[in-house]
């Protein structure tokens, strides 16, 4: 990330700009410039383009950017990443939160900071969770995605936070290739209490799944332990309300929220 800082900070002294007028030059912020060169923030890829027409440097920040991206995510996560960005169908059972490629922005800032990480730390992951939805969800042909989620997740956090995030919910819960249930509180105790994963049906038939936990996550292969989670999403989906009756929970919890 610091070839990106330096190039920045180095093209925009050429040019005698300030933040404020380097952003207002590529329809930015100069806040924005200025997270960028502390490391808080790396360019999307079409504000890395304009920063390379603004300055005349090829695709300099382009690359820089991408390069930047790639390091900020933790080595254990780029393969699951690719797998995402591949998948054709994805299947994501998360009992407690929202999953990541469904978090608002505010809502992802929030469950960082509930694990006491360093502001650097939570823009930085913040942003290569955005990367992480915009390469799956928002490709031109987007896998479909399955999300269930346990009743907790609709309710926890602060208030006006879990409403913005439910209310994006139901919006992205009305993508053709998305569909999202939620497992109610009578479901009592099962098998998908035990912790979140996820399953990706890969080109060719061959599938993977990704486990996270309090230290890292794990990409898992192995046909016998790929068979047990299998089983687990069969349990979960067979408790889960169906998506009319979901999406009519997720309203309640709206509402709730307030």
């Amino acid at each position: 990330m610091s070839d990106l800082r330096e190039l920045l900070r180095k093209q925009r002294g050429a040019k005698k700009l300030t933040q404020e007028q380097a952003g207002a030059a590529i329809n930015v912020s100069g806040s924005l410039i200025a997270a960028f060169e502390c490391g808080r923030a790396i360019p999307q890829p079409d504000t890395a383009e304009r920063l390379d027409e603004l300055f005349g440097t090829g695709d300099e920040f382009q690359r820089a950017a991408e390069v930047a991206r790639e390091d900020a995510q933790a080595p254990w996560l780029r393969p699951w990443t690719e797998n995402e960005r591949r998948s054709l169908l994805l299947r994501t059972f998360q009992p407690n939160l929202i999953p990541g490629l469904l978090q608002t922005e505010a809502y992802t800032r929030a469950v960082l900071r509930g694990g006491r990480l360093p502001d650097d730390a939570v823009e930085r992951t913040t942003q290569v969770r955005k990367d992480r939805q915009a390469a799956t969800l928002d490709r031109p042909d987007p896998p479909m995605l399955t999300a269930i989620v346990g009743e907790a997740a609709l309710r926890c956090g602060p208030p006006e936070i879990v409403k913005e995030q439910l209310d994006h919910l139901v919006d992205v819960g009305h993508r053709p290739r998305v569909q999202i249930l939620v497992v109610p509180h009578s479901a009592g105790l099962h098998i998908g209490l035990s912790g979140p994963f996820v399953l990706a049906t890969l080109p060719g038939g061959v599938w993977a799944s990704y486990l996270d936990n309090q230290l890292r996550g794990q990409v898992v292969t192995d046909p016998d332990d790929l068979g047990q989670l299998e089983f687990a999403w069969e349990v979960v989906s067979g408790l889960a309300l169906p998506v009319d009756q979901s999406r009519d929970l997720i309203l309640k919890a709206v509402e709730e929220h307030g």
